[in-house]
């Protein structure tokens, strides 16, 4: 079985995370996070890396949480991969860069706020289903959410759950710039490549500022949200939701 994070780097000072599970349009099980927890912690160790690059294989970002692997698991909110993953990118102090193409679904969407910069293919299919399925919004993205996109246009897209386009995305503030379909890596290289020619110092103290003043916010936010995920999460209608969802699939 192929690692379903896969490392490279593209260039000096970057360090690509390629999201590969191909067969489950790239979508996130527990080994996937467990794998890009060690990433993170590994770049945040290694001072030859000065920005990671996250995207997904096959022109394809994230289906978001394997559904099959979620309504298994029995551990709470707190031990998860999937709630530790987003404590480790939110503290992350290295630029984080990204690339979509293709689906970007729950937490392939939220894990984005989180990103410093963020690009996508103007294509790519940007969905928060997470009311439609009975839980709710993780990632603190009830948070970040209306910071960037507005609170109208975050309560549209977290209470409906309605997919939305690279191009939305950008006009809404979750990417940087919708591209063409393709191109999302090759910009996200090129604006990495940028990032890690300029004063490593200097870089980093502007995130830390950046990040200072909604920093504890944010993780408050990220436990709340999946302690409430959780408790929807064992509903019965919620996991009646669960089911037939995978049974189209």
């Amino acid at each position: 079985m192929s690692d379903p994070i896969q490392r490279s780097t593209p260039a000096p000072g970057l360090l690509q995370l390629t999201i590969h599970r191909p067969e489950r349009r790239n979508a996130l099980n527990e080994a996937a996070y467990e794998g890009l927890i060690a990433a993170l912690n590994h770049a945040a160790a290694d001072e030859g890396v000065k920005v990671v690059v996250l995207t997904g294989a096959e022109m394809c970002f994230t289906a978001g949480n394997d559904i099959a692997d979620f309504m298994s698991r029995a551990d709470g909110p707190a031990d998860h991969a999937a709630i530790r993953f987003l404590r480790a990118i939110a503290g992350f102090d290295k630029p984080v860069v990204a690339a979509v193409e293709g689906f970007a679904i729950g937490i392939g969407t939220t894990m984005l706020l989180h990103c410093d910069l963020a690009y996508a293919g103007r294509s790519a299919r940007f969905k928060l289903p997470f009311v439609p399925l009975g839980i709710c919004a993780e990632g603190a993205s009830t948070l970040l959410l209306p910071l960037v996109a507005g609170a109208k246009r975050a309560s549209e897209l977290l209470l409906l759950g309605e997919e939305f386009s690279g191009s939305d995305a950008a006009r809404d503030g979750l990417v940087n710039e919708a591209v063409e379909d393709g191109q999302a890596l090759p910009r996200a290289l090129e604006r990495a490549r940028a990032l890690a020619a300029l004063p490593a110092a200097s870089v980093l103290a502007t995130k830390a500022l950046l990040r200072k003043a909604r920093g504890p916010a944010v993780l408050a936010t990220i436990e709340a949200e999946a302690a409430e995920f959780d408790r929807l999460r064992r509903l019965p209608e919620t996991q009646a939701r669960f089911a037939a969802f995978v049974g189209k699939k």
